[in-house]
């Protein structure tokens, strides 16, 4: 078992999913499920659901979207180190997905992490909190000054840190932390979005690897997910799935999962490789973070995700 912190988004998920075909422009029938998430949160829980000990900073509001997020930090058996803010509301990511569980679009309302200012890492917790970690996992949610400094702290103790993209709009926050960055896990639009949209896929790696990030993984929907550790470059298809649920926090677990291998003494591309059986998983379930999610329940179907594969 691992000691990790997590830094980053902790708030609440609205996700609407169309029954039907999507017609866009007109109202469509579905259903709605609402619940406690975010990328860093997500990870925290599977990571907790993997065996590992969880610490978490974030910052909500004071209101009882406050209190929903605390309670469920609280049963996922995460210690909570989050400042709240009780005049302001709490974060929320709103996305309406199609019939497959596909995402149509989303709106993020996260103004309040803008108040996880970097000052706020000199708070004799959170020091402690990392000079402690075996592991410190962040994401783009914070602004991009928070993480930099965040990049400089871990590294002053010795601490790996390793961060999720969270979006297009806001990967390149973490452009100030690159160097200090054990890896980086995003999608194809986070990766177009860092490299240009006129660079081609096949180019992504070599591109990331200029910008100052040494490891990475780009997950693409149901595409083979593209790795790269220094000069290896390979690639991980994904095994099919019986039923798309929803598609919200595959990622988050993919990162989770793969981190907890890498925790246990595997190369990336084992470790990665693992992360893609976890992920398989979580489109199949309705939470961003599988309940069903454990090293027992990842094993048993390891074996359907194919070795990696040199790329291109």
């Amino acid at each position: 078992m691992a000691r990790i912190l997590v830094l980053g988004g902790a708030h609440i998920d609205r996700r609407a999913t169309i029954s039907g075909t999507t017609a866009p422009g007109a109202s469509n029938p579905g259903h709605w499920r609402e619940e406690p998430g975010g990328g860093g949160f997500n990870a925290a829980r599977s990571l907790a659901r993997l065996g590992h000990d969880v610490a978490m900073v974030s910052v909500r509001g004071g209101d009882s979207a406050g209190e929903w997020v605390g309670a469920a930090m609280e049963a996922a058996g995460i210690a909570d180190m989050a400042q709240v803010f009780l005049d302001r509301a709490t974060p929320s990511y709103t996305a309406v997905l199609e019939s497959d569980g596909n995402l149509v679009i989303a709106v993020a309302h996260m103004d309040l992490y803008d108040h996880f200012v970097h000052r706020q890492l000199s708070r004799k917790s959170i020091r402690e909190a990392v000079a402690d970690a075996d592991l410190v996992l962040c994401d783009a949610n914070l602004p991009a000054d928070t993480l930099a400094a965040l990049a400089a702290m871990t590294a002053r103790n010795g601490r790996p840190l390793t961060a999720i993209a969270i979006s297009p709009a806001k990967v390149a926050r973490l452009a100030g932390a690159f160097d200090g960055l054990e890896a980086v896990f995003m999608n194809a639009a986070e990766a177009a979005a860092l490299c240009g949209t006129d660079t081609p896929q096949e180019e992504w790696p070599n591109k990331l690897r200029e910008l100052g990030i040494r490891r990475g993984a780009i997950s693409r929907g149901q595409g083979p997910v593209l790795g790269f550790d220094g000069a290896d470059l390979f690639q991980i298809a994904p095994p099919p799935v019986d039923t798309i649920v929803d598609v919200t926090g595959a990622g988050d677990t993919l990162a989770a999962a793969t981190l907890h291998a890498y925790l246990g003494g595997n190369g990336f591309s084992a470790s990665l490789r693992y992360g893609v059986a976890a992920a398989g998983l979580a489109v199949q379930a309705a939470e961003a973070a599988p309940r069903q999610l454990s090293t027992a329940a990842v094993e048993a179907i390891l074996h359907r995700v194919p070795e990696p594969e040199p790329y291109p």
